[in-house]
């Protein structure tokens, strides 16, 4: 469950290609849009910040689990989406601009509500705290490399060589595709010996996580009359969370494979439930599309 060459390298690696061909697909307009209409971004970062702690709470509440599993699902309650998160926006045929600014916002935003929510967690359910804090330099540099360079990169090559851009982005739709799939196996050949123990103690609290979450920021986007791309990205960014960086907070600063748990076994779960918010997705994005 600690960092390995999978975490380090090769994940950030393929979300940044991917990144690339997300950029091939966006114009200037996409985020000028947004920045017009920043209700959808206001919605999206309520959610991520606030909602999804409240969700895990009341999870630790009516799921029986030990007090260190507790933690470990607030600790996942609070990471922000990340770049996996824009990889299914993207294949779920939601507002991938809208993706890209929520994990940029959500990621500054959460430097600061992650030691304040983990520390807060610490204290009710072990009766401990510690001095957590997330280098800020390091983590701007992350969400710079791997997702905003290379979106900018693929938006550069659009302007220049559109022609160019618009028969690779389709070849780059497959190789996202693929790079999923490839993701999913390699998880489940690292960490597959251990994921029926692990199922057992967490499974239920990280499922309904997941499921809550997601559920919760599509009916907001819906509530808020949103466009339906932009509910399926909020839906996609509310309910995904950086199980990386949750098993980075909990295995390593917090010195505690046991709260690592929920992440670990989230890390999988949340591309399986993605396929399906995918199909969703795509399935609804064309009735809407026929039906006009």
């Amino acid at each position: 469950m600690q960092s390995n060459f999978f975490t380090e390298i090769l994940l950030p690696l393929a979300l940044a290609v991917v990144m690339l061909g997300m950029g091939l697909s966006l114009v200037p307009k996409d985020f000028q849009r947004i920045t017009r209409d920043p209700i959808a971004v206001a919605v999206g970062t309520i959610c991520q910040v606030l909602l999804l702690p409240l969700l895990g709470v009341l999870i630790t509440l009516f799921v029986p689990m030990q007090s260190a599993i507790a933690v470990g699902l607030i600790v996942l309650a609070v990471c922000p989406g990340g770049p996996s998160s824009n990889l299914l926006s993207y294949l779920a045929k939601g507002d991938v601009a809208l993706s890209v600014t929520l994990t940029a916002f959500s990621s500054i935003i959460t430097v600061f509500t992650i030691p304040i929510f983990t520390n807060l967690a610490l204290q009710h359910f072990l009766d401990q705290s510690a001095a957590i804090s997330l280098p800020i330099g390091r983590t701007m540099l992350q969400i710079f490399l791997i997702t905003l360079l290379p979106t900018a990169l693929g938006m550069v090559i659009r302007h220049q060589f559109p022609d160019t851009a618009k028969r690779i982005e389709k070849q780059m739709s497959r190789l996202a595709a693929g790079l999923l799939a490839l993701i999913i196996v390699l998880i489940l050949i690292r960490e597959g010996s251990k994921l029926p123990g692990f199922i057992a103690q967490v499974g239920i609290g990280v499922l309904l996580l997941n499921l809550l979450a997601t559920l919760a920021g599509f009916w907001i986007g819906k509530l808020f009359r949103l466009p339906l791309a932009q509910q399926i990205c909020i839906a996609i960014e509310v309910g995904i969370q950086n199980g990386t960086l949750a098993i980075a907070i909990t295995a390593g600063l917090l010195n505690n494979l046991d709260m690592a748990v929920p992440a670990a076994v989230y890390s999988l779960l949340m591309y399986v439930t993605g396929f399906g918010a995918i199909l969703y997705g795509r399935r609804v994005s064309s009735s809407v599309s026929t039906s006009k």
